[in-house]
């Protein structure tokens, strides 16, 4: 039988550990520092690629109201654009500011956001968020001095309201699946029938059908936003329209969204002929609804995306030459 040596034999484990069991330091995982937010950085978080849905329902609205007036009356138009415009980059700048502190950003398929990537403070990203509702509120000021709508201030104070808490305050509407029903209502029917309103205090019927055209339009790219962040949305808590319905419902419900505004156009091509070209804006909008239902990877959405806000666009381009052509 071999004879043993007097020395135990240490243990493996016991070699990694002191002498009282703690493992031994290991060295620290280096981490890169975030680099701060820069000019890009900022313009990125503005979200360009939104803001022909704020465009769009403008020009639609600035057409039907030329259809009852003689000219443009380009100072009120382009105060209603401006009250757009800079609403669409106060809400997206509020969106990455709500979004970041409840930490629904911590994992994200779009661009990173400033908050929730720690580019920028909290307080920064909010206060640039009010300075754009600011810039908003004043514009709409002017608009209701100019005409003498008084009324137009409580419509005002409603549009802000609604950008805030899509996803501020406690109980944000869009975490409850009503982002959709907002849109349709204030980027579709109150823009473009506000537009036409303060320019020709009318709504002819054009002006309706052209909102909810954008309506519909402004509806599709928010859906297609919440199909590419399902799976992050569900996981965070965000009960958006498209994690209650699921993938199937909302490639459906998209679909819809985008074709019933070029019905509208057939319609409305019967009595103003050059309606015709808005169909050409279909080169735009079928590829976007055959990436919804073929795409594998959730990035692949984000040129869907794309597409819709150029579909938008290039729709309210085309109907607004066909009123005032």
């Amino acid at each position: 039988m071999a004879r043993t040596s007097g020395k135990k034999r240490s243990h493996p484990s016991k070699n990694r550990r002191g002498s009282r069991g703690n493992p031994q330091k290991v060295a620290p995982v280096v981490r890169e520092p975030i680099r701060p937010a820069g000019p890009r950085d900022w313009v990125g978080a503005a979200r360009l690629r939104t803001l022909p849905l704020a465009v769009a329902p403008v020009l639609i609205g600035t057409g039907a109201a030329m259809l009852v007036l003689d000219s443009l009356r380009w100072v009120i138009a382009l105060l209603c654009l401006v009250v757009a415009v800079a609403l669409q980059i106060g809400v997206n700048y509020a969106n990455d500011y709500s979004d970041g502190i409840r930490g629904t950003d911590d994992v994200r398929v779009g661009p990173a956001r400033l908050t929730g990537a720690g580019k920028a403070k909290p307080r920064t990203v909010l206060t640039v968020a009010l300075v754009f509702f600011g810039i908003a509120a004043v514009a709409g000021l002017a608009i209701t001095v100019r005409t003498e709508q008084w009324w137009l201030l409580a419509v005002g104070a409603a549009a802000i309201a609604a950008a805030w808490f899509y996803t501020g305050g406690k109980r944000p509407y869009g975490y409850a699946g009503l982002g959709e029903l907002f849109v349709f209502v204030f980027f579709g029917l109150v823009a473009t029938l506000g537009t036409t309103w303060v320019q020709a205090l009318a709504l002819p019927q054009e002006a309706w059908f052209g909102a909810i055209a954008a309506g519909f339009l402004a509806c599709a790219v928010l859906l297609v936003n919440n199909l590419r962040d399902l799976d992050q949305d569900r996981a965070a808590g965000k009960r958006t329209l498209s994690v209650r319905i699921g993938r199937t419902a909302t490639r459906w419900l998209f679909t819809i969204f985008v074709l019933i505004p070029f019905a509208i156009a057939v319609f409305l091509a019967l009595f103003y002929p050059i309606a015709w070209l808005t169909l050409l804006v279909l080169l735009a909008a079928l590829p976007a609804i055959l990436i919804v239902w073929t795409y594998r990877n959730p990035r692949e959405l984000i040129v869907a995306l794309g597409l819709c806000s150029l579909t938008s666009i290039a729709y309210a381009g085309f109907l607004f030459w066909a009123f005032v052509g």
